[in-house]
């Protein structure tokens, strides 16, 4: 057996033989054209443009129709791509001047926007040259006079494997004969892994060379919850993973009654689920997951997907775009700029440190930039008026930090009142609970914000002195620690002890085995990745809350996390059941 490790793009479980789509693309011939012929080219090209056009028309309104609205803007993009006359002009510029024919003429436009794509350092926009690929490929097989891409030969269930799949290929994959798919390339926010999810079609990418270390018809187990595919494994684990697949289509039926359920515990305490998301589509798959809003807008991907940094304008249209898809009530907490540390700009050429997780980042960095901070909150302010927006500073440590952050914020709103600009002068502000001095003075701080919101991966590493990255103390990167937990405990009671609410916003809020104690210590709002959204919404609703304060009472004496982990599982079987 050989065991292939890649990116987790959707979960679930496929099994079954391997059909490896074979690239299409047909070589191709580069001709001098005689001076009379350019014209015709060009209408060549032209005619294929409609076509190609006509065709994604059908293919938008199919996935409306089948999949949502949502992602038929993918193919809204295409038809865009194909009206631009940077593309489509470049293409027609080249069979004029450089008198070659239209496929050498679409190749060559397709390499250059392609490669200006791939030369971005964001990944979210090195992926739309993805876009691009799969606009050239339908305009090539048209020019070429190519058909079928060999997926009509599937007759029975199959896992696929590609070098790629394009959001077209992906939208119209059959289910009843593709179980799952996997890919050379691709990262968690291409297209093809996001419609994957929508689709529920278990997937893993990036896997490098899958397509030329598997043989068609090798049998092969997908798992799209490890980003693992294994090739010709033994009866007993594909006996293991038929176990687990049940499992995971039971317990997949059982959670989506969960879906449009309040998160209660099952003594009729409320509590709240939201989610942490860092631009307007993770937000939409927020929405369709069943979170009840946003508690980490994380807006620092916004400014590393910009080649500068971004205007006003263009921040007010990425957070009232994420407000207004959550409606009037619904909350969406936006943390402002919390660059540093393992997070870079580089058009910013920030100076290098020996410890940037110690030095110059998030809210030291904002309150030096005065510019920087004050465009953002204004940015934010003026979003407010759209839906039901929260402000939170991240990594405040002192509580002069606090002031000087609210002081600008005040200068901020001086300045919009000036010019007529309406926003929400009821807006919440919060801070992130990330290191131990602000969770020791917790009951201080508390009173010159609204709420707290516990980001417990940082706070893990400060308190524990242990770089998160570091596998050699990996050890120490442990959210159930009895330390931790007091923290946690500590910064929950301050809050309510002023009738604030407090949320957590860390990967901890997510964890099954944490959830009872975070109920038990009096956690208000769980914010988690989408995926962890109905799991957590079940368990929540097996929950006692007196019994979960007995249960916290008692793991806060403990001396290990795993003295603690053990004890959770013993007291509360639904963890485990839960647990895929």
């Amino acid at each position: 057996m050989i065991e292939l490790q890649g990116i987790a793009a959707a979960s679930g479980y496929a099994m079954g033989p391997a059909f490896i789509l074979q690239d299409t693309q047909a070589e191709i011939i580069r001709r001098t054209l005689p001076p009379e012929e350019t014209e015709l080219e060009i209408k060549r090209l032209e005619s294929t443009v409609d076509q190609s056009i006509a065709e994604l028309e059908e293919l938008k309104a199919w996935t409306e129709e089948t999949i949502d609205e949502e992602h038929a803007k993918i193919f809204a993009t295409h038809i865009l791509v194909l009206q631009d006359e940077e593309y489509i002009g470049r293409a027609k510029e080249m069979i004029q001047n450089g008198r070659i024919n239209a496929e050498a003429a679409l190749n060559d436009a397709t390499e250059e926007i392609v490669a200006l794509f791939e030369s971005m350092d964001n990944e979210y926009l090195r992926e739309r040259a993805a876009d691009i690929r799969d606009v050239s490929k339908r305009m090539m097989k048209h020019l070429l006079g190519l058909e079928a891409d060999g997926l009509d030969q599937v007759k029975d269930p199959v896992v696929l494997l590609a070098n790629d799949l394009t959001p077209s290929d992906t939208a119209q994959l059959d289910r009843e004969k593709i179980a799952g798919f996997a890919t050379n390339i691709g990262g968690h926010t291409s297209h093809s892994a996001i419609m994957a999810r929508s689709m529920e079609i278990p997937a893993v990418v990036g896997l490098n060379e899958v397509t030329s270390k598997v043989k068609p018809g090798d049998y092969v187990i997908l798992d799209g919850a490890k980003g693992t595919l294994l090739i010709n494994p033994p009866e007993s684990v594909i006996a293991s993973y038929q176990v687990l697949q049940q499992q995971y289509n039971a317990c997949m039926q059982e959670l989506k009654k969960f879906h449009d359920q309040p998160s209660v515990t099952a003594d009729g305490h409320l509590l709240e689920i939201v989610s942490n998301v860092g631009n307007p589509q993770d937000a939409y798959a927020a929405k369709r997951s069943g979170a009840e809003g946003i508690g980490l807008y994380r807006t620092e991907f916004l400014y590393m997907g910009c080649e500068s940094l971004p205007s006003e304008e263009v921040q007010f249209d990425a957070y009232k775009v994420v407000a207004e898809i959550f409606g009037s009530t619904a909350p969406v907490v936006i943390r402002t700029l919390d660059i540093g540390g393992d997070k870079e700009l580089p058009y910013m050429d920030l100076p290098k440190e020996a410890n940037p997780f110690l030095g110059y980042r998030a809210i030291r960095l904002c309150l030096d930039r005065k510019d920087i901070f004050k465009t953002q909150l204004r940015a934010i302010l003026r979003a407010s008026a759209f839906g039901n927006i929260k402000l939170m500073y991240p990594m405040i440590a002192t509580m002069q930090e606090l002031r000087e952050a609210n002081s600008i914020l005040a200068e901020a709103k001086q300045e919009l009142d000036k010019e007529n600009i309406p926003y929400n002068r009821e807006m919440e502000v919060g801070m992130m609970i990330e290191v131990p001095s602000a969770a020791l003075i917790a009951d201080i701080l508390i009173q010159e914000v609204d709420f707290f919101s516990i980001g417990t991966n940082d706070l893990v590493q400060y308190t524990m002195a242990a770089d998160r990255m570091n596998e050699r103390v990996s050890y120490l990167s442990e959210p159930l620690n009895p330390a931790i937990l007091r923290l946690i405990r500590n910064v929950i009671h301050a809050a309510h002890q002023h009738g604030k609410w407090v949320g957590m916003c860390g990967e901890m809020a997510g964890n099954l085995t944490a959830i009872p104690i975070l109920v038990g210590l009096g956690l208000d709002e769980f914010s988690m990745s989408t995926g962890s959204i109905l799991s957590a919404r079940a368990l929540m609703s097996k929950l006692n809350r007196a019994e979960m304060q007995a249960l916290a009472e008692e793991a806060l004496n403990m001396t290990s996390a795993e003295e603690i982990k053990q004890y959770v599982n013993n007291k509360v079987p639904a963890v485990a059941e839960l647990t895929l």
